[in-house]
């Protein structure tokens, strides 16, 4: 499958925690009203709870979200999810997600965004990109046969994922699969033990351009830009 650009660590000031939690919540509020409330049977909620937990969001704050997206609650969500493409800088395929209340005001905030990068451009680039389910998991036991698990669950492709998203003594993987077959894969490694962190749709870049150091730092500044929006809910780049 190859690396996908995640976003660099920095700066983890007030300002940057607050939107991480405003994102966070609202994945919560999306997988509930997409799965329903209960995370044993709804694999996108489970991954989005852990994450949330992980990341010190209060359990009040995460029960709130889930009885609001589950529409348990006189509040009505009101978050829809909407794509955008396009071209970064030095023509790198970028897609983006964003989870708005607002269509109409976070359209030309982010067209703005792809006009203030380098050579940035709104386009069609979804054909760079296979539009994928994907299950990032680890297992306390670090001989498990990773390719006999993704066989049996039914995913497509797997790979080991990093070792710094890994527990000591564990193993980890990363399994692709239809999207169709996301919430199947999900529940099916979950009963061999696997610990699902993440079980959600991605683009996944077929193949990545090859550029040098400072293009990659200009790549790198605008897809953070991005990821700054409050909207955006995800970013994915053919960078390598």
């Amino acid at each position: 499958m190859g690396a996908q650009w995640k976003q660099a660590g920095r700066e983890a000031n007030a300002q940057k925690r607050g939107q991480m939690v405003v994102k966070l919540v609202r994945e919560i509020m999306v997988a509930a009203r997409m799965g329903g409330p209960d995370p044993d049977s709804n694999a996108r909620l489970f991954a989005a709870l852990e994450k949330a937990r992980k990341s010190s969001v209060t359990r009040e704050t995460i029960e709130r979200a889930v009885k609001k997206g589950a529409g348990l609650t006189d509040e009505k969500i009101v978050f829809e999810l909407v794509t955008y493409e396009g071209f970064g800088p030095h023509k790198i395929p970028v897609v983006v997600e964003c989870l708005t209340d607002n269509r109409n005001r976070t359209a030309p905030e982010i067209r703005n965004l792809f006009k203030a990068g380098s050579l940035g451009a709104p386009g069609s680039v979804s054909f760079f990109f296979n539009h994928v389910g994907v299950v990032e998991a680890t297992h306390s036991d670090s001989s498990r046969d990773r390719e006999t698990d993704a066989i049996e669950a039914g995913a497509q492709e797997v790979e080991p994922l990093e070792p710094d998203e890994v527990p000591e003594g564990s193993i980890g993987a990363r399994f692709v699969t239809e999207i169709k077959e996301l919430d199947l894969v999900s529940k099916a490694l979950k009963s061999t033990g696997w610990n699902v962190v993440a079980s959600e749709m991605r683009y996944l870049a077929k193949s990545f351009p090859e550029i040098n150091e400072a293009a990659r730092k200009e790549v790198g500044n605008f897809l953070n830009a991005l990821d700054d929006h409050d909207d955006v809910h995800r970013v994915y780049a053919a960078l390598g």
